[in-house]
């Protein structure tokens, strides 16, 4: 399931939302606004896809995501962890703390969420 960058964005005001109807998802975007027939030809592809569902209210349809935002990112990060990095979590966890020009407060907090997983998973 892969979403092309439009669909995405469209996908990123809908989590933002839970649900909401075009007009709503037309007032999300900043100008210039892409037209109703754009984003309603979007909605048609992402409800074929299945990624998201409606509910008809007379001639509205209030749409809401079928996948969660965290569950969409961590296919994307698997698939780039796998194509990258060599399928290796720690291969790219380190790719990213050296070059993503983390701040030490980031540092520290991606340290202590990690000190957290070390606790859970040892007996």
């Amino acid at each position: 399931m892969k979403l092309s960058a439009t669909e995405e964005t469209l996908m990123h005001h809908l989590w933002s939302r839970e649900r909401a109807f075009m007009k709503d998802l037309l007032d999300a975007y900043d100008d210039p606004k892409p037209a109703a027939t754009t984003v309603a030809t979007l909605l048609k592809r992402m409800t074929d896809k299945g990624l998201i569902a409606y509910r008809e209210y007379g001639n509205s349809r209030e749409y809401y995501p079928l996948i969660t935002r965290q569950a969409y990112f961590a296919t994307h990060v698997n698939g780039l962890v796998k194509k990258f990095f060599n399928n290796s979590a720690a291969q790219f966890a380190s790719f990213f703390t050296t070059q993503a020009g983390l701040s030490t407060e980031e540092l520290e907090s991606l340290q202590k969420i990690i000190e957290e997983q070390l606790k859970k998973k040892k007996p």
